[in-house]
């Protein structure tokens, strides 16, 4: 994680639970979110927020003759990130520094390719960042961004207990300076800040019994790990009450069961610096 988190911190902590989950979250969203990302042989690509590197990983099986710097102001993350490039067969080098979003240790327009990934999400000042990753690129050279959008979440079976219990996140994310439901502003952020050409694509995740792959790597283990992992700051802020909190995740559990079903939206956006 990179950048200003505000006095709250970063939500979702940097336990050896929370690697775990980004490391599933990754491999179960690694073709809907990457099947359209690939960075010629040879290019320059700075990483922001790479995190444990699980979205490294996802970006060198698709870009390997790429060249990625990627950068985490978290020494544990980078640690991390360093393992999990060292322990792929064959990876190429992969240049790792410690650094902020907003103070970035190197020259104007010294990539071809700026890639973050739930990041913004977290961030008070998320445009600053993005003029700080655009200095980084050379002109007519791309940034890509992809959000979450915890607003875009349905199930079955419905139950308020279960969206009370995601909101805790939500304000959470809200206290720390955050914005969980970024996603959907893609857009009119990237442009305010100046870039230019922004589309953005919806990625929807639909998960139910004749879909157990996403039932287990999506619903159970990124989306209701997520939320589970922001029990301790939601009943430290006072949102919920430690029963009710238990009460929404015992609903949204009911999501995975034969007859639930789970939605979710992510939103990719790609833009090119003028």
């Amino acid at each position: 994680m990179t950048g200003d988190c505000g006095p709250v911190g970063y939500v979702h902590g940097y336990s050896p639970t929370e690697a775990t989950r980004l490391a599933d979250q990754a491999g179960t969203l690694a073709e809907l979110l990457h099947h359209d990302t690939h960075y010629l042989a040879g290019s320059r690509v700075l990483e922001a927020g790479c995190g444990v590197g699980a979205q490294t990983v996802q970006l060198l099986a698709r870009s390997p003759q790429a060249h990625f710097t990627c950068i985490d102001r978290e020494p544990s993350s980078l640690a991390a990130a360093r393992a999990a490039v060292a322990a792929l067969a064959g990876a190429p080098p992969v240049t790792f520094v410690e650094a902020d979003l907003r103070d970035l240790p190197f020259p104007p327009a010294s990539f071809d390719h700026a890639f973050v990934c739930f990041v913004l999400e977290h961030l008070a000042r998320p445009e600053e960042a993005l003029r700080s990753l655009m200095r980084m690129v050379r002109p007519d050279g791309t940034v890509t961004v992809i959000e979450g959008d915890h607003g875009s979440t349905f199930f079955h079976p419905h139950s308020d207990k279960a969206h009370r219990t995601i909101g805790c996140l939500v304000q959470a994310q809200a206290r720390s300076g955050g914005d969980a439901n970024i996603g959907r502003r893609l857009y009119p952020l990237l442009t305010s800040v100046g870039l230019r050409d922004v589309r953005v694509s919806p990625r929807f995740v639909y998960a139910d019994s004749s879909r157990p792959r996403w039932v287990d790597g999506f619903t159970n283990k990124t989306f209701i790990a997520m939320v589970e992992g922001a029990r301790e700051v939601s009943l430290r802020l006072g949102l919920i009450r430690e029963e009710e909190w238990a009460e929404g995740i015992a609903d949204l559990r009911r999501a995975a069961l034969d007859d639930g079903t789970f939605c979710y939206t992510f939103f990719k956006a790609t833009a090119r610096v003028p």
